[in-house]
């Protein structure tokens, strides 16, 4: 004889297969846009919401589709993710940066990896926007 326990499981493995597990970009996507419709409640839905965003970022975390994203996530500066941070919240374009960091050609080289943040313009940037300097590392 099964629980109520057993019976409520069985029901969200049946209904939420790919909670469990993610094996193919098709069932990626279809979990994706279940949690999409889940959203819509979040507080109801809240822990199948989490159960399948786990099985997303397993999955996402193996498949070798996004074993290329993943490489370039591992690799970018967060001085240069926190910059471009502040320019979308702000409005801000590689002009805007003159007395923290220099000539929009140097704001460009920054944002493109070509070359790095100062201990300088970071203290510029920290004392203009009102942040800790620790949010550049």
């Amino acid at each position: 004889m099964h629980t109520h326990h057993e019976n409520l499981i069985q029901a969200l493995n049946s209904a939420f297969p790919l909670a469990r597990e993610i094996q193919t970009p098709e069932e990626h996507q279809r979990a994706l846009a279940q949690i999409e419709d889940l959203l819509e409640d979040y507080a109801t839905n809240q822990i199948v919401i989490e159960a399948l965003s786990k099985a997303v970022e397993r999955y996402e975390s193996k498949a070798s589709d996004f074993a290329a994203f993943n490489r370039r996530q591992e690799h970018i500066d967060t001085a240069v993710a926190m910059l471009h941070l502040l320019m979308e919240q702000h409005g801000l374009n590689t002009t805007d940066f003159e007395a923290e960091i220099g000539k929009k050609s140097l704001v460009s080289q920054i944002l493109n990896g070509h070359k790095q943040l100062t201990r300088r313009h970071i203290e510029n940037l920290a004392k203009r926007f009102r942040i800790s300097p620790a949010q550049f590392f």
